[in-house]
């Protein structure tokens, strides 16, 4: 069954000299590349989103007069089964900019979804600290990311600009479909409740955070 996978590119960096820039790209680039071989995929780039300063959410506005780069992108949103999240590591945490983009919407765009980490870095680490942070916020979003997650360490020797392995393909490929077999198996199940039993799906809050509070 093919789902509908949305992978949001965590950086708005165009240079990172000595570096190639944009290398975040690159690995977006290979999970779509990946994942495209099975189900729609479509890359969300922060560069391309014009949010609005100051800052106001999505969920923010009245009904219908939402700028029309955050009400396109809260409907691909509504309409994904999963999500791959891709981000750099910035002082232990995630990317700002991933983070900044995510926080215009609502966590009820993302709920009863699966989400896939996968970060990067120049380095050697891979960017694996971003990751611990970015489970618990995706986690109260509601789009729970599953066990596996992707970590690629000197992401500029790994990929090419477009994308694809430089070298060891197939190491890296058996690498990501661990992650993204997991995504698959969960995006599926999680639809066919969706389809199922949406009347009991939690309801959204309608009027403020403490309605989540105990009686």
């Amino acid at each position: 069954m093919r789902l509908n996978v949305l992978v949001f590119l965590g950086s708005v960096r165009e240079s990172t000299p000595p570096r190639p820039a944009r290398l975040g790209l690159r690995v977006a680039r290979a999970c779509v590349n990946q994942l495209e071989k099975a189900h729609h995929i479509t890359l969300i780039d922060p560069l391309e989103i014009d949010t609005s300063k100051p800052f106001k959410p999505h969920f923010s506005y009245a009904q219908g007069e939402a700028p029309d780069a955050l009400e396109s992108l809260a409907q691909k949103i509504e309409a994904a089964d999963a999500y791959v999240m891709v981000s750099p590591e910035y002082n232990h945490a995630m990317s700002p900019a991933l983070a900044d983009l995510l926080n215009h919407f609502g966590s009820s765009l993302f709920s009863f979804k699966p989400s896939a980490i996968v970060t990067y870095s120049a380095g050697q680490w891979g960017g694996a600290r971003a990751a611990v942070n970015m489970r618990t916020f995706l986690a109260e979003l509601g789009c729970l990311p599953v066990s596996a997650m992707v970590h690629i360490p000197k992401a500029q020797e790994v990929l090419e600009e477009n994308g694809m392995f430089i070298k060891e393909t197939e190491q890296w490929e058996g690498y990501l479909e661990r992650t993204f077999s997991q995504l698959t198996w969960w995006g599926d199940a999680a639809r066919r409740q969706r389809l199922e039993r949406q009347a009991q799906q939690t309801a959204p809050f309608k009027k403020n955070p403490s309605q989540r509070n105990a009686p």
